[in-house]
């Protein structure tokens, strides 16, 4: 029997949720929907949020998935952490505990590895999870933007670190499994109708001042700093200007960045997206900058799609879908991203003096988990044309993107999880050597964030101003 990668293994099981989640979605008929909707002028006037507020979907499927993936996180809390839980929370949690097993140990039986070993060690890494959902809806902590993310990255670190990890957990700790299953699930969120709803001043701020910044801060790093892993460089570099952890996965994957060097970069990127999300907003709500310009500028230089919406909701509901969409944007890029590194890195970085390298060789580099990111996000671009019913677009944001939306944020909390508790502290303070890494994000993040605040000034303002006052 032929052994899956893990890059087919992640989309496999990516299209195995978004299948299971289209399929909830087409038990009951379109029209069993609030009348209320029929009014809508187009998907682009409901946020998900304010629409699942005050609607039902009608859906009895799609509800119990969202119900046992959201009932499955602790609830908010304030001083005793005991009431974050209740009888839902068992139910759910315990049930959505044994279709995460079996889903990725199914995974992990198509890579050649043993599915009972995974299961093992698969508790301590969701027990993890559990813990940094509880602290990040404690209300203080959620105030000052310390999401999921955070928690789970230290928590995992301190764990491994002051009391070690016991030989039958090594096995569950699956970080690039998680996240690139996580990717794939975010392609179906990048819906290129919403991108043109925004049109070429989005476009400009994502896909003009991105590359400059990737390009000129591993210039930086190389020829200023001269950090001596040029796999660390590129790594730091896509993380900072692309959109964080996602772009840093594929990146340290097209490079074959060692497991310490894309620790360290996430690490990098959490710390500051966490100050970000809250310090930006604050910055731009207290000098008065507009709501579009503000909702821009987040979008193009805060990491984390999550985090994203979080800062841009702080200015109110058009910077959230400015910041949103521009994100969505930027979040393209990680393909061609992770096929320009793979291509670089082959001919150039790799490549010895007078051997020649075939396209083979650049396949083989290539996250091919992107490929699954890229065909997610046509079939719900196309999917949303082909309904042309605005209750039915609707219906498929919240009963199915909402779905795969947490289902990714779970994901993705599993990954940071395994990463802090597959690092060691000894191995990372090698990667800090001279404080170089942290010199080489924050020169990069303060020209990220000029160059982007002044695209978006020059593009919604003096060149698109007419796209800017419809919105």
């Amino acid at each position: 029997m032929t052994q899956w990668t893990e890059d087919t293994a992640a989309i496999l099981l990516g299209f195995l949720v978004i299948i299971l989640a289209l399929a909830a979605f087409l038990v009951v008929p379109f029209g069993e929907v609030n009348t209320s909707l029929q009014a809508a002028q187009s998907a682009a006037d409901f946020t998900v949020e304010a629409w699942s507020a005050d609607n039902e979907t009608g859906n009895a499927a799609t509800e119990f998935l969202s119900d046992t993936v959201n009932g499955a996180r602790p609830g908010r809390w304030n001083i005793n952490p005991f009431a974050a839980f209740s009888l839902d929370f068992l139910f759910s949690g315990l049930l959505f505990f044994f279709s995460l097993a079996f889903l990725f140990g199914a995974g992990i039986l198509l890579m050649g590895r043993s599915a009972s070993d995974f299961f093992k060690g698969f508790g301590v890494v969701f027990g993890v999870g559990i813990l940094a959902y509880l602290l990040a809806n404690q209300v203080e902590f959620l105030s000052i933007g310390l999401g999921y993310a955070f928690w789970a990255i230290l928590l995992g670190l301190l764990i491994s670190n002051v009391f070690g990890i016991p030989g039958f957990v090594r096995p569950a700790l699956q970080p690039e499994l998680y996240i690139k299953t996580g990717l794939v699930l975010l392609g179906a969120e990048v819906l290129f109708g919403k991108i043109l709803a925004i049109g070429l001043p989005g476009i400009f701020v994502a896909w003009i001042v991105t590359p400059i910044v990737l390009i000129s801060t591993f210039w930086f790093g190389q020829k200023v700093l001269r950090i001596s892993s040029k796999t660390l460089n590129i790594t730091i570099s896509a993380d900072m200007s692309v959109c964080g952890v996602s772009a840093a996965i594929a990146t340290a994957a097209a490079c074959r960045a060692t497991k310490e060097e894309l620790t360290t970069a996430v690490g990098l990127s959490m710390i500051f997206t966490s100050i970000m999300m809250v310090a930006l907003p604050a910055f731009i709500n207290a000098v008065g900058m507009p709501e579009v310009l503000g909702g821009a500028w987040i979008g193009g230089t805060v990491d984390a799609t999550g985090a994203v919406v979080a800062a841009g909701a702080f200015l109110g509901d058009t910077a959230l879908n400015v910041a949103a969409t521009i994100k969505m944007i930027q979040n393209i890029l990680i393909g061609v991203l992770a096929f320009c590194v793979a291509v670089y890195w082959t001919t150039k970085v790799d490549n010895s003096q007078g051997r020649t390298v075939g396209a083979s060789e650049i396949w083989l580099r290539f996250p091919k988990f992107v490929l699954g990111f890229l065909a997610a996000s046509i079939l719900f671009s196309l999917l949303y044309e082909v309904l042309n019913n605005n209750t039915a677009i609707v219906l498929v944001e919240n009963g199915v993107l909402d779905f795969t939306s947490d289902m990714r944020g779970w994901l993705f909390c599993l990954a940071f999880a395994s990463i802090g508790l597959s690092a060691n502290f000894r191995e990372l303070r090698s990667q800090f050597h001279g404080g170089k890494p942290l010199i080489l994000y924050l020169c990069g993040q303060t020209l990220n964030l000029c160059l982007t605040l002044l695209m978006a000034w020059i593009m919604f303002y003096k060149v698109f101003p007419e796209i800017t006052n419809s919105l």
